[in-house]
């Protein structure tokens, strides 16, 4: 019998190598991402009582993800926009690990399914005619001659 893959050394091995080494993510990504995973064990941790030391990838499930997710919601007042970067996190984590243990991949070909909720887009203003040729005219050419845009 195996013993179940633990999401601690891969997150490690996401964190350190992957998202640095092997992807060049900003540092801003990385923030956002570690973020994402804090507030994911800590509400496995609530949820299900298993300490992130201990917590394995099969338990680590689409069912969990979508608690996880609708909770960001409902009880931090997240927008959608707000979760779906926290479902791409998770995505790209389980991208990573489909290839890195393949005995995982069908755990993560699950939460590769969980679809982006779709989002209301504000309408953009724009500027009138009269707008836009008052800022071309403002514009000093002469300083900008011989220079590409």
């Amino acid at each position: 019998m195996t013993r179940p893959t633990l999401v601690g050394p891969l997150l490690q091995f996401f964190f350190t190598d992957y998202l640095i080494a092997q992807r060049r993510v900003s540092p801003q990504t990385i923030a956002s991402y570690r973020d994402t995973f804090r507030l994911l064990l800590q509400f496995v941790d609530r949820e299900t009582g298993i300490a992130p030391t201990a917590l394995s990838v099969a338990t680590l499930d689409a069912g969990i993800i979508l608690r996880f997710l609708d909770g960001l919601e409902k009880s931090r007042g997240n927008s959608v926009i707000s979760r779906n970067l926290r479902l791409t996190a998770i995505r790209s984590f389980y991208r990573m690990v489909a290839f890195r243990d393949p005995a995982s991949a069908g755990v993560a070909t699950h939460i590769l399914a969980i679809p982006l909720k779709r989002a209301d887009t504000q309408v953009r203003p724009y500027l009138t005619r009269e707008e836009m040729e008052a800022i071309l005219a403002s514009i000093d050419r002469a300083q900008w001659r011989g220079r590409r845009d």
